[in-house]
């Protein structure tokens, strides 16, 4: 159903990623519609990747278990602790995933929710530094009605460059409702 509507709206892939690329964390951006979650689906469908999403470990229950497993979703313990009883944290949770999967392909929105947010979040930049992952680029740019992942960063160290470079790439993609599209104003600076 998915690849059916998105074909019947007008979308196509662009850009796909690579097939050596079997581990890494796709960010995707701009968030501004629900709509993005069902063409998202019919592009996956297409590019036939079998991406995956983390979620608290509750929602891995009755009545969602079955659904929320086979739509990707992964378990993580948001609260789980290290071998010295220290807290470890969402970052070394979804880290964790990719020593436990010979191929992960983990999808982040960083922005985190619908509406107009001029900070993302970062933590797809430290799970992926902390995996050893590259970070790839998704897009939906509903002017061209154009989407796929075109950009992979390998995370250098340099957190604010990587960001920049981050930042800079969607920049100029054109969201469903661009007023709620936003780079994060302070990483997308020099």
């Amino acid at each position: 159903m998915f690849k059916l509507i998105f074909k019947l709206f007008g979308w196509k892939i662009t850009h796909y990623l690579p097939d050596e690329i079997k581990k890494c964390v796709i960010v995707v951006a701009p968030h501004t519609s629900n709509w993005e979650f069902v063409f998202g689906m019919g592009a996956i469908r297409f590019m036939k990747l079998q991406p995956r999403f983390a979620i608290k470990k509750e929602w891995i229950r009755f009545p969602f278990k079955r659904l929320m497993l086979s739509s990707g979703a992964l378990a993580i313990d948001r609260n789980a602790k290290n071998t010295l009883g220290e807290k470890t944290g969402t970052v070394d949770a979804m880290a964790e995933l990719f020593k436990k999967h010979d191929t992960l392909r983990l999808i982040i929105t960083p922005e985190g929710t619908r509406s107009r947010m001029e900070k993302w979040r970062t933590g797809f930049y430290h799970v992926a530094v902390k995996a050893n992952v590259p970070i790839a680029l998704g897009f939906m740019d509903y002017e061209k009605k154009e989407c796929g992942i075109d950009k992979i960063i390998y995370p250098s160290g340099d957190y604010k460059a990587d960001m920049k470079l981050i930042m800079d790439f969607y920049k100029n993609v054109k969201a469903k409702h661009p007023q709620n599209f936003s780079v994060d104003v302070e990483l997308s600076k020099p």
